[in-house]
């Protein structure tokens, strides 16, 4: 027992040497089957007077879950965007489009599952397909196109990421 305490001591002594600790995969979901699974629990704060899902919540929700497929598929953000930066310098990644559609509600203590996956990839958009869902049900489902855009207008997304997203369509 104490030699096990002295090894994690040890541990996280290095952890904060070296650097940030890197989120553990189950934290940001899982890829299954070609789509990003993350689960999310719905709290107080996340409910409206009746005790129900603020639909700009499930907004959020979903931004986490396009965030999270991004990481789990081998996307270090920093990486990205700084050799973003060195093809396309004033870039960014804006959504262009939303289609959603609210089908069923949420509430508090429920355990949402958010699946992300790849529909489309073209020159300067991603379109991606969303699902909020409650074990087998359906709550939320939406397509959204996310651009690439500098100075203002739509540019051809980086050869490295266009790669990574195409690899990933269902």
């Amino acid at each position: 027992m104490l030699a096990r305490q002295t090894d994690l001591r040890k541990t996280i002594a290095s952890q904060a040497i070296e650097g940030p600790h890197v989120t553990p995969p189950h934290i940001d979901g899982e890829i299954r089957d070609g789509r990003h699974h993350m689960q999310v629990r719905v709290y107080y704060e996340d409910t409206d007077f009746p005790g129900i899902v603020y639909h700009a919540n499930y907004l959020r929700f979903m931004e986490r879950g396009r965030t999270n497929h991004l990481r789990l598929m081998g996307a270090d953000q920093h990486a990205l965007f700084a050799e973003a930066q060195a093809e396309t310098p004033g870039f960014a990644f804006v959504v262009r489009s939303m289609q959603i559609e609210f089908l069923r509600s949420a509430r508090m203590d429920d355990l949402l599952d958010v699946v992300t996956w790849p529909v489309a990839v073209k020159g300067a958009s991603i379109t991606l397909a969303q699902e909020v869902r409650r074990g087998d049900e359906a709550l939320v489902t939406a397509k959204v196109r996310v651009a690439f855009i500098s100075e203002g207008r739509a540019k051809p997304i980086p050869k490295s990421l266009r790669l990574l997203m195409k690899a990933d369509l269902v």
